[in-house]
């Protein structure tokens, strides 16, 4: 379960935020906090942190210092009635910035940008796609490859199999950043997936056999090499 606390000096805010953050208590762990030390004496790693900037006592700044000594990959988002403290706010890599009052619309929004952005960091990025099933983000590490056919592109992942309406060219250049190539006219593979070449044949981690072009071989192997030795 995803951890996420908040901490606010300002009695109103915490119970702003609380009953901002009430729907999320089913699916979150969600914790309140009045002050930095409570929060850093508790030693917990939260998903996602709302912190007050402007606290008594210990500030959120040093606040969020000794908590980034602890845990590197809490998203941090400040709270703050005071813009000018904005520098402050990114100089400890918050990953947002709220300007009070904030309503619960923003609050829900960037808290899902935030956990979007921690699961994408733990799991590896993702992808939208407008298929014929209807929009479906895919992790990148889970395409295997795409195959045109029929005026269509199949997109084949371990578990489903997916089609969209793309040029195959636009696409294979929209994912070269990503890692993926095309062998052929008709494919473009993850190289991550590609287990071995046999001739003008390439090996998938799926157990299919896809066709690697004469035209294509020397150029496409010589990727896969470089690709090879960037992850040793």
């Amino acid at each position: 379960m995803k951890k996420i606390a908040v901490c606010d000096d300002d009695p109103r805010i915490l119970s702003m935020m609380q009953e901002y953050l009430e729907p999320m208590k089913q699916i979150f762990e969600i914790d309140f906090y009045s002050n930095g030390e409570d929060l850093v004496r508790a030693s917990i790693p939260y998903d996602v942190l709302f912190l007050d900037i402007d606290m008594d006592g210990l500030s959120g700044i040093e606040t969020a210092r000794k908590l980034r000594s602890l845990y590197k990959k809490t998203k941090i988002i400040y709270l703050t009635a005071y813009e000018d403290y904005k520098d402050y706010a990114f100089s400890v890599h918050a990953f947002g910035y709220l300007l009070k009052p904030v309503s619960k619309e923003t609050v829900w929004k960037i808290l899902t940008e935030a956990l979007d952005y921690a699961e994408e960091e733990t799991s590896g990025p993702r992808i939208r796609f407008q298929t014929e099933e209807g929009v479906r983000e895919i992790l990148v590490k889970d395409i295997c490859y795409f195959e045109y056919q029929n005026r269509k592109i199949r997109i084949l992942t371990p578990k489903e199999v997916f089609h969209i309406h793309e040029g195959i060219g636009a696409l294979g250049r929209r994912m070269e950043h990503m890692g993926f190539a095309s062998p052929h006219k008709s494919f473009v593979v993850n190289l991550a997936h590609v287990k071995g070449i046999h001739g003008y044949e390439l090996l998938m981690t799926n157990g299919d056999r896809l066709p690697l072009s004469q035209k294509r071989s020397a150029r496409f192997r010589q990727i896969l090499t470089h690709y090879l030795a960037g992850q040793i």
